[in-house]
């Protein structure tokens, strides 16, 4: 499905530039800002043949009902990635990685967790359609270009689709705050669904429920919690990681496990 957007930001439009310069209609920029970063942007823009328009910021502010633009609006075609979840779990393989956030409603941290799960190489990001955030301006000019990249698959019911992702022998794997065991002490190997509730809140009970295997970060400070996107970023690493280590002698090689199935297993119980 394609349809217009607006793309708001340094980072989002230069990256879409460079990415995808020909789905730009056009760019507006702030005609009172004249510096080295506002002058290589539009350089860029020109160069890729992206029509530049020099405007007022009131008509910026407008345009974005006063979203910090930073003096860029562009307007573009948006052709979202893979949204069919049968056709991402169709494909799944032992490198498979997914994360699914349950109930992100401020679009900041939803567009910091794509950002993160582009660089991790996530195969689709997983969120209920209701009580949270979609894809908006705000979300894309967070993702840096991550948007377009990461296929965001919205389901009516988180709960029954976890049940589905199991179905296709993904480990599913909850972020808990409270329990004991640690993301380090959990085996890793294989098809991984990440599960990360909303700052705050956490998972859902059901969510949590459903989640094969529950695992915490470990915080050595003062601080009570992380941000999501950096609890989201150190899961799927370490879950990249582990994928790339050598594997000791006689221990289970990457991509071969067969995670639990029909029933809850919570490592704290362990």
């Amino acid at each position: 499905m394609r349809r217009t957007r607006l793309v708001v930001g340094f980072h989002a439009v230069g990256s879409r530039l460079r990415v995808r310069a020909p789905s730009i209609e056009e760019l507006y920029v702030d005609v009172a800002r004249e510096d080295r970063r506002m002058r290589d942007l539009v350089e860029l823009a020109r160069a890729a043949g992206v029509h530049v328009m020099s405007v007022p910021a009131e008509r910026l502010d407008a345009m974005t009902g006063r979203a910090r633009h930073q003096g860029v609006v562009a307007t573009a075609q948006w052709s979202e990635p893979l949204q069919d979840l049968d056709a991402i779990l169709d494909r799944a393989a032992g490198d498979t990685l997914l994360l699914v956030l349950d109930g992100v409603q401020d679009p900041h941290n939803l567009g910091a967790c794509l950002r993160v799960a582009d660089a991790a190489g996530v195969d689709a990001v997983i969120a209920p359609r209701d009580r949270a955030v979609g894809l908006n301006a705000t979300v894309a000019k967070v993702a840096s270009g991550a948007a377009e990249t990461v296929p965001y698959v919205t389901v009516t019911n988180l709960a029954r689709t976890l049940d589905q992702i199991k179905d296709a022998n993904i480990l599913v794997v909850g972020a808990g705050g409270t329990v004991e065991t640690t993301i380090y002490d959990t085996p890793l190997s294989g098809p991984i669904a990440w599960v990360l509730g909303a700052e705050g809140a956490g998972m859902r009970r059901l969510t949590r429920e459903r989640c094969d295997v529950l695992a915490s970060i470990p915080l050595l400070g003062s601080v009570e919690s992380l941000n999501l996107s950096v609890a989201a970023g150190i899961c799927l690493f370490e879950t990249r990681r582990r994928a790339t280590a050598p594997q000791p002698a006689g221990s289970e090689p990457a991509g071969v496990r067969s995670p639990p199935r029909n029933a809850t297993r919570r490592l704290e119980e362990n």
